[in-house]
């Protein structure tokens, strides 16, 4: 009794889920029989209603997602992805029965006749897609929402673009400026200490479109060093249109960047890691900045042009 009380509280769902399945109720019945004349009607109420319930019976219990091959079930009948087979010690959630390693082959191939519509529906997406295909899309839609930009923090927000935006000024408090071009000031009282933190970012608007401008000091081997680099608002393919240049100088020398924004489907790290901007060694920074080399004065100005 005991192990069953335990199983009860690990899966509360199941108190207010029963797996019995009512029989139709009167008024469905009678609705059908109305209908009974016009056979393409009825046989679309069917299928949307069986769709409803083989998509129910494909959640798995534990982490509430579709399940997909291979689909476990144990000697009772209950299911579960593999996925959560490890995290229950391979005991059924539902019933507490070892779960051992039966597959659940008749589901499989349901789910397989299934077509579903994009998880991202909500935020536009109208398409359609076999069950089994439904995955490749999702991690594929243009549709699908964006993470923040902001690298000055673990920021788990997601949205699209315009959300994004409202989210960077009033949530980050980042400057927001109209235009192509830029002309930014950093002052570094300390070039000594590097934190891997991220200067001022900051957001452009010009051609419709939105920009980030990130500035930051990073460690590279036992040397700092300062990386500049623009991130598109919006998919890799709509941020090839654009073209951006990046100048730092001082004392009669410069250095220039020019080249393509990344997109924000590209994590901040990921672009800074790969070193896809404009580098200033700190001696060289040093060197622009002028005076007795103990404070950095970097200027950075660019401009960003569409590609005709």
């Amino acid at each position: 009794m005991s192990a069953m009380s335990t199983g009860l509280s690990y899966f509360d769902e199941l108190r207010d889920n029963p797996e019995v399945i009512d029989p139709p109720q009167m008024e469905d019945a009678m609705d059908v029989a109305e209908h009974v004349h016009d056979p393409a009607q009825n046989a679309l109420k069917s299928n949307v209603l069986a769709t409803s319930s083989v998509r129910d019976l494909l959640e798995c219990p534990v982490c509430l997602n579709a399940m997909y091959p291979p689909i476990h079930q144990c000697s009772n009948g209950h299911t579960l992805c593999s996925g959560c087979k490890p995290r229950v010690h391979n005991r059924c959630p539902t019933c507490r029965h070892e779960l051992g390693n039966i597959r659940c082959l008749a589901l499989e191939k349901v789910a397989a006749s299934l077509e579903l519509p994009c998880k991202y529906q909500s935020y536009g997406c109208v398409g359609i897609f076999p069950y089994y295909s439904k995955l490749k899309h999702e991690s594929q839609c243009v549709f699908r929402p964006y993470n923040c930009p902001y690298a000055g923090s673990e920021c788990t927000v997601i949205g699209d673009i315009p959300y994004l935006v409202a989210h960077l000024k009033d949530g980050h408090k980042v400057d927001m400026h109209s235009g192509s071009t830029f002309n930014h000031r950093y002052v570094k009282s300390n070039p000594h200490e590097v934190e891997n933190a991220t200067w001022m970012l900051t957001v452009f608007s010009c051609f419709g479109q939105y920009f980030c401008l990130h500035f930051e000091a990073f460690q590279l081997g036992m040397a700092p060093v300062y990386i500049a680099f623009l991130r598109f608002m919006g998919d890799d393919d709509e941020a090839k249109n654009y073209s951006y240049s990046l100048e730092v100088g001082g004392n009669g020398r410069k250095m220039t960047w020019q080249g393509v924004p990344r997109s924000i489907r590209d994590s901040h790290r990921k672009v800074r890691d790969s070193f896809d901007g404009l580098i200033i060694q700190r001696n060289m920074a040093l060197f622009f900045s002028g005076g007795d080399r103990k404070e950095l004065k970097l200027r950075v100005t660019g401009r960003i042009w569409k590609e005709q």
